[in-house]
């Protein structure tokens, strides 16, 4: 893989030279960003996937949602339906798409919808629910809506500086764009990250005097949730576990089962993956599934035995008041 990237550099400059002129007719105004009257707030990153968007969405929202009304809106990958969904009781995976149905399951007492246009989703949520707040998942590029607040991810494992463009490397924008946002967030990072190594990352991330740069770890939940119960992870260690996996990087849920002392089987699939009914009669004979939230939501109604580990955006030291901070003078 990593050889056929390389043979594909050319096709990288092409990509490159793409992007550099869709910013620069944005930038010109030749190609025109709309505003609107709610407050938006962008999640997103300048890399092809890996850096925690949906737990930063749902931090958010935890955040915001007891002060204001929030509305989610997401594009909805590889969902089934088209066009402009609101999420409602009958609300699937297919209708939704996992991510998004993940988010609304977790957090019903909101708003979300699904919209590949983006202003038109906006515009229906301004006539539909009146939300005091939007939250845009995974909309950084999408520049078509001017975003009020903008906050970019980055992967402690693969910062967007030491990228390059698809599909030599896994940016799909270009790296100067992230000077649009408020607060760029390093993701993904060891817990015991050291203060020099973060001034490190700073310095070669060098934010504008409007940025605040936080960095974050994943906190797993050892008390593993099914559909109706929950299991300690302890538990797991005397049962034969398959690890299931359709996310952009498992690696760090994998390193952290092992640091766990579990032993298990890890079958991967690529991101969003469809399972196949072969696939899934093959699920059906484990003895045990461990898997993502992400992958829970499309496995829950079709294998027994399946449990999930919840996942959450820990923020290093004083890193969530910093951030709730922000949120606070923006929402004034």
């Amino acid at each position: 893989m990593q050889v056929l990237r390389k043979i594909l550099f050319p096709v990288s400059l092409l990509y490159a030279l793409v992007v550099y002129l869709r910013n620069y007719f944005y930038d010109k105004g030749i190609f025109s960003s709309t505003s609107f009257k709610t407050p938006t707030i962008c999640i997103g990153n300048l890399s092809a996937g890996g850096t925690g968007k949906t737990p930063m969405v749902e931090l958010l929202v935890g955040l915001l949602k007891e002060d204001f009304k929030v509305a989610v809106l997401s594009r909805g990958y590889r969902r089934k339906s088209k066009g402009f969904v609101l999420a409602d009781e009958n609300a699937t995976v297919k209708t939704l798409g996992d991510e998004p149905f993940q988010i609304f399951s977790k957090y019903p007492d909101i708003s979300l919808a699904v919209d590949a246009d983006r202003r038109n989703g906006i515009r229906l949520l301004e006539k539909n629910i009146n939300p005091r707040v939007i939250l845009l998942d995974d909309a950084y590029q999408h520049r078509k809506v001017n975003c009020d607040f903008s906050i970019l991810l980055t992967s402690y494992g693969n910062l967007y500086v030491d990228d390059w463009y698809l599909p030599t490397g896994n940016l799909r924008d270009s790296k100067k764009e992230a000077g649009r946002a408020q607060v760029i967030a390093v993701t993904k990072c060891p817990k015991d990250l050291s203060l020099k190594e973060r001034k490190a990352i700073i310095a070669k991330l060098k934010p504008k005097s409007h940025q605040q740069v936080l960095f974050s770890y994943l906190a797993y939940n050892d008390n593993l949730q099914t559909i109706n119960s929950s299991l300690s992870l302890v538990d797991l260690k005397s049962r034969n576990v398959t690890l299931v996996t359709g996310i952009a990087n498992p690696k760090p849920l994998v390193d952290y089962l092992k640091t766990k002392g579990l032993k298990f089987e890890h079958l991967k699939f690529k991101d969003h993956h469809n399972f196949s009914d072969s696939e899934l009669s093959v699920l059906r004979e484990k003895e045990c599934i461990l898997t993502t939230e992400k992958d829970f939501v499309r496995l829950k109604h079709e294998v027994k035995d399946i449990l999930f580990i919840p996942v959450k955006h820990q923020f290093l030291e004083e890193g969530e008041s910093l951030l709730k901070v922000r949120l606070q003078e923006f929402m004034k």
